[in-house]
C-alpha cells in the first residue's frame, strides 16, 4: 500500500504524513512502537491484577482489538526486517510483564524467563495465525477475536494453571542434557539427510 493511500484512509495528506515520520518506514516504526505498547500494557494490567473483573472485562472488549490484530497479522505475515524487529520488541515487552506477573505473585517464576517469553509469544502469535486461517470467516476479525477468546481461554488457562504431564520427568531429562551441553540432535545428524 502506498503512501498517499495510508495518509488518505487516515483523512490526512500525504505530506503531512511525510512531515511527521519522514518515510513510510518511520511511520512503519511508529504503528509497531503503538501496538507494542498497547499489547504491552493490557498484558501488563492483566497480570498484575488479581480481580476477575478485570480480566472479564477485557475478555468482553476483545473485539476492540481487531484493527491492532490485523496489524499484528500483515506484519507476521510480511516476512520483513521491520517485522522481525517488531516480534522482538514484542518478545522483550513479554519478557518484561511476565516478570512484573512473577513480582506481582501471579506467575511462577522461570529458569529462563526469556525462553519462556520467547516460547508464549510464538505459540500466541502462529496459534492466532492457524486458528485465522482456519476460521469460517477469516476477513471478519472482530468475529476471529471473539471466538477465538471463547475456544482458546479456558484450554488455555487450564494448560497454563494446572499444566499438562503428570510429573516432570521428561522437563528434568531434557533439562538435564541442556546443562550438561549435550547436543539436542547427534554430530552425525546433518540437514541433507532424507526423513525415514
Amino acid at each position: 500500500m502506498g503512501l498517499r493511500t495510508i495518509a488518505e484512509s487516515a483523512g490526512v495528506s500525504a505530506a503531512l504524513v511525510i512531515h511527521h515520520f519522514t518515510s513510510k518506514e518511520g511511520l512503519r516504526k511508529a504503528c509497531d512502537a503503538y501496538v507494542a505498547e498497547v499489547v504491552r500494557e493490557a498484558k501488563t494490567e492483566s497480570l498484575q491484577s488479581g480481580d476477575p473483573a478485570t480480566w472479564i472485562a477485557q475478555m468482553s472488549e476483545i473485539e476492540s482489538y481487531a484493527p491492532l490484530m490485523a496489524y499484528l497479522v500483515r506484519s507476521m505475515q510480511s516476512g520483513s526486517d521491520l517485522a522481525k524487529t517488531f516480534w522482538r520488541t514484542m518478545v522483550d515487552n513479554a519478557e518484561q510483564y511476565l516478570e512484573e506477573g512473577v513480582r506481582a505473585g501471579v506467575l511462577k517464576p522461570s529458569r529462563d524467563p526469556k525462553a519462556r517469553a520467547r516460547f508464549m509469544a510464538i505459540c500466541s502469535g502462529g496459534g492466532f495465525l492457524l486458528y485465522l486461517q482456519m476460521h469460517d470467516d477469516p476477513t471478519d476479525l472482530r468475529r476471529v477475536l471473539r471466538d477465538y477468546g471463547e475456544d482458546m481461554m479456558l484450554p488455555a488457562l487450564e494448560l497454563y494453571t494446572e499444566g499438562l504431564m503428570a510429573d516432570s520427568t521428561m522437563y528434568d531429562a531434557f533439562l538435564h542434557q541442556r546443562e550438561q551441553d549435550i547436543p539436542s540432535r547427534s554430530e552425525s545428524t546433518t540437514d541433507t539427510k532424507e526423513p525415514a
